[in-house]
């Protein structure tokens, strides 16, 4: 067996070449998973990757960038579809993961509820309330749609694209059975809903 050259260990990367590689990464797996529909990673591991550009840009503000991959919802549209601007930009949910034994020794605590629990002090805080009613759920990765409906009618559907601007799949929402395509109700429905 080969001993092992103890004169080619190399450093990790500077944080701004690290921040730079993360960044590069993260948009090629964007534009694989967002625009041409072929993930090659898990959403754990891209989750991961993700994190740690997080932390490094929490760590090494010098290096913002607005547009870096978290600062950015989504990807853009895909080719072939017509583009719709979204009457309200269609936000992304953040991810509250559970902390592993590692993550909750790093996080000072034996609670792996900890991320969710700092999550509901900063939304009391922010709200200036103490009794906030919240609902937890797993997250389901799939496609966001938003709906519109003009006079209880469906007037256009457009997924979430760039947060911005989305692909219209209104003919392909039409043919799904648990969207409704007319609503109906016993209050008054808003012109524009």
């Amino acid at each position: 067996m080969a001993e092992p050259d103890l004169f080619s260990y190399s450093s990790p990367p500077p944080p701004e070449t690290r921040i730079r590689e993360l960044r590069s990464e993260l948009e090629r797996h964007n534009r694989l998973y967002y625009t041409q529909a072929t993930p090659e990673i898990s959403d754990a591991e891209y989750d991961k990757l993700f994190r740690e550009l997080e932390d490094l840009e929490t760590k090494h503000p010098e290096f913002a960038d607005p547009n870096s991959p978290t600062q950015r919802v989504g990807g853009q549209p895909i080719e072939g579809f017509q583009q719709l601007r979204h009457l309200v930009p269609m936000l992304s949910i953040d991810d509250v993961f559970e902390l592993s034994e590692e993550g909750m020794k790093e996080a000072g605590t034996d609670r792996p509820e900890k991320e969710l629990v700092d999550f509901y002090q900063r939304l009391r805080k922010g709200l200036g309330r103490e009794d906030i009613a919240v609902t937890v759920e797993p997250k389901i990765d799939g496609v966001a749609v938003s709906l519109v409906y003009r006079n209880g009618e469906l007037a256009y559907a457009a997924t979430r694209g760039d947060g911005t601007t989305g692909d219209d799949i209104t003919h392909n929402v039409r043919i799904i059975r648990s969207i409704p395509l007319s609503l109906h109700s016993k209050s008054e429905i808003p012109a524009l809903l």
